[in-house]
């Protein structure tokens, strides 16, 4: 029993550190990576499925350890003498599935009772990272497109062709013919200040 106890302890602690190595290295280097926000996610998705795969094969580990080879329990059903057999009840057990083909016996249950909870934990742990990952990734898939259009609608500008007016001046009367408001237009020189400046001009020559 405190063979057991023991080991269940140092499973707990040593998947922990596991899981937390993973994540943490995940979310230092994630933001240096280049590539777009979509495949940043799938990283984050695939590096907690690597962590949880890590500590489901420590725990079949310790089962072919303890109990195949120190005999401390014993599994019931259909046979466990493998380590395949270990590894296949170490899934079914961290995830909670549990189909019961296997099932332990003695000092194993200690163990096996640990793994479901302390799966049940970290998988929690790893699914509010993943959340936290797409809560800062996901906006971003739509601002790189955005980004892109805008940067081409810039250089679409500066390199388009400058187009002048080639349409007469509208006057006045211009927007009351077409059935709008007359807009202001340049207010016409009176007679005699034309006639001086014409003359200015002419003394000036």
């Amino acid at each position: 029993m405190l063979i057991a106890l023991s080991a269940s302890v140092v499973l707990v602690i040593v998947t922990i550190l596991v899981l937390y190595e993973v994540l943490r290295l995940t979310s230092e280097h994630l933001a240096e990576l280049p590539i777009p926000p979509r495949a940043r996610i799938l990283v984050v998705v695939l590096a907690a499925f690597f962590g949880h795969t890590a500590a489901v094969w420590i725990y079949a580990g310790a089962y072919w350890l303890l109990v195949l080879r120190l005999g401390n329990g014993a599994f019931a059903g259909v046979p466990v003498t493998t380590f395949e057999d270990c590894l296949y009840f170490s899934v079914v057990t961290y995830t909670t599935l549990g189909f019961g083909d296997h099932f332990p016996v003695g000092h194993a249950r200690l163990i096996s009772g640990v793994e479901a909870m302390n799966g049940l934990m970290l998988i929690g742990w790893s699914a509010s990272f993943t959340y936290l990952a797409m809560e800062r990734y996901w906006p971003l898939h739509g601002k790189g497109h955005l980004h892109r259009m805008a940067s081409s609608g810039i250089r679409s500008t500066l390199l388009a062709p400058k187009r002048t007016c080639v349409l007469p001046h509208a006057g006045p009367g211009f927007a009351a013919d077409q059935g709008g408001h007359p807009t202001p237009g340049p207010t016409p020189l009176a007679e005699d200040e034309t006639a001086s400046r014409r003359a200015r001009t002419e003394a000036i020559r």
